[in-house]
């Protein structure tokens, strides 16, 4: 298991420098597994990344390591990609590093988003964008593209994570989208990382006017 301070949905792209010893040995171990290159992640409730001692969430994402390459004195930079979500059933001890029984935590039909979902949830990313291009011509800056409904669908997976990747948004939001249960519930928690950011985004642009 790999702690961190932030959120990973699963279909994120993961960039990793890994320092420690501990998590040097973690890459190590996963690199020569026979069922492949794959490690936990969860969140940090409190504490912090570097030297241990932190309380953790149990609920995170298994993360598979797609490239590595080793930068000296057993350093490694990494690249990871998000896949299904994990439940810890059990916290084991950190000997030489995070470790954990773990479940995977798959989305049932009850957590798939309905087309009209997908649709109103774009719009409102649609909207969302509309205030972000605004920042960014002021900064001369090339504006982001808004998402289109066929470029949600034409992803494999689960389209919420698909529509999440859109929208900028913090740790607890991403972690609130991440735990949701329903489709209700999980349209419900992307609606308001994606208010939060909006909300964000109209400040900073009041701010040049």
């Amino acid at each position: 298991m790999f702690p961190l301070g932030s959120t990973l949905l699963p279909g994120e792209r993961l960039p990793l420098h890994v320092f420690e010893p501990r998590f040097q040995a973690l890459v190590r171990d996963c690199l020569s597994a026979t069922e492949g290159p794959v490690f936990g992640t969860v969140l940090i409730a409190r504490g912090h990344e570097v030297g241990g001692g932190d309380i953790r969430n149990d609920v995170g994402t298994a993360v598979r390591i797609v490239s590595h390459v080793g930068i000296g004195d057993g350093r490694w930079a990494l690249d990871c990609v998000g896949q299904e979500r994990i439940r810890v059933r059990h916290w084991l001890d950190d000997d030489p590093y995070p470790r954990a029984e773990v479940e995977p935590w798959l989305v049932g039909p009850e957590g798939r988003l309905s087309d009209d979902q997908i649709q109103r949830l774009t719009d409102k990313i649609t909207e969302l964008y509309i205030v972000l291009t605004r920042i960014r011509e002021l900064r001369e800056d090339p504006p982001p593209p808004p998402p289109r409904m066929c470029d949600v669908l034409e992803q494999p997976g689960d389209h919420l994570y698909a529509l999440a990747s859109w929208v900028p948004m913090g740790a607890a939001d991403k972690f609130a989208v991440l735990v949701a249960e329903t489709a209700d519930d999980r349209a419900r928690a992307l609606t308001d990382a994606i208010d939060n950011a909006r909300e964000i985004a109209e400040f900073r642009l009041s701010g040049r006017r």
